[in-house]
């Protein structure tokens, strides 16, 4: 009797640990799946806490990386060749699976599927396929203001929850490019002008509140020459080669392919500006460069482009 009573309180301590460790596991497992509700451009949305594996339609890969996010798919391809990450982004994003580029409207749902997202971020660009793309897993569609980076960054940071480190990114990004603006004002001159552009089939876009231009106006306070179009939208201003010249800013930054270099070389109007006859212009590769000033590891990369210029000429 006292054999079977001894039997009869082993196993209900064994039940009991058993039950205890049960229920730890249940808690584990109720943290691990913890969600928040966050309002995007579609409405109210819940999504997990803490995401392990985001794929990223919406071109803020970096900036998700930024914050301290995995992400398992991209979009943030090279804007002159879609199957690749633009040369800024390769340590970044590296490992991330390139699923087109972010301002298609076209999505490889299959692909999306293979990822094994825990959370989908898309942007308008690709509305259409929300409602598929929702089946797989929580998504989020979001609205970038487009014209103001920093306005998009903080964005993407409140919406992950991740206002705090955003905020303290943003502040150091500052810092560094305001001494870094002092510096080539020292070196250059307080007044000189610069233009940025893209060269591109016979056409000049003309950089002013976004992309190069914004990383030259606004982060590094350089100045803006006379005559300069400003931009209204998300579209760069478009001018002749005549136009060019009325601008003449003091130094020329110019993005483009070889053979958009080449139609420049063959203009006499470009071959008499000041700047260029003064041989105070930069001829950049169109990959990275035309797309480089609108993300925020580009512009980190840009700050240390300057920085080496500068050592190399104090």
């Amino acid at each position: 009797m006292k054999k079977r009573i001894l039997i009869v309180a082993i196993a209900c301590m064994v039940m009991s640990v058993a039950a205890g460790c049960s229920k730890n596991t249940d808690n584990q497992n109720a943290k691990k799946e913890e969600t928040r509700v966050v309002t995007d451009a579609k409405g109210k949305v819940e999504i997990p806490a803490e995401p392990k594996r985001i794929v990223d339609l919406s071109g803020n890969s970096d900036t998700l990386d930024l914050l301290g996010f995995n992400v398992v798919g991209t979009c943030n391809s090279d804007a002159y060749d879609y199957t690749k990450l633009p040369s800024y982004l390769e340590e970044t994003l590296k490992g991330a699976e390139i699923l087109g580029y972010s301002m298609s409207d076209t999505v490889d749902v299959e692909a999306v599927i293979a990822l094994n997202p825990d959370l989908i971020i898309l942007s308008k660009a690709q509305e259409k396929s929300y409602d598929q793309l929702s089946e797989i897993a929580p998504a989020i569609m979001i609205e970038l203001a487009k014209m103001d980076w920093k306005e998009d960054f903080m964005s993407v940071a409140k919406l992950m929850n991740r206002e705090e480190a955003g905020k303290k990114w943003m502040a150091d990004y500052e810092e560094k490019a305001a001494s870094l603006g002092n510096e080539v004002k020292r070196l250059m001159g307080e007044d000189t002008t610069y233009l940025s552009f893209l060269a591109s089939q016979g056409s000049i876009f003309i950089f002013d509140g976004a992309g190069l231009g914004s990383f030259m106006y606004e982060d590094l306070g350089l100045a803006r020459p006379e005559n300069l179009p400003k931009q209204e939208n998300v579209s760069l201003p478009v001018v002749t080669m005549e136009g060019l010249a009325q601008i003449n800013a003091d130094v020329l930054i110019a993005a483009g392919t070889d053979e958009d270099y080449q139609k420049l070389d063959n203009s006499g109007i470009w071959r008499n500006l000041l700047a260029v006859k003064t041989d105070r212009y930069k001829k950049l590769p169109a990959s990275p460069y035309f797309n480089q000033g609108y993300s925020p590891v580009g512009r980190q990369v840009l700050l240390e482009e300057v920085r080496s210029y500068i050592d190399e000429n104090q």
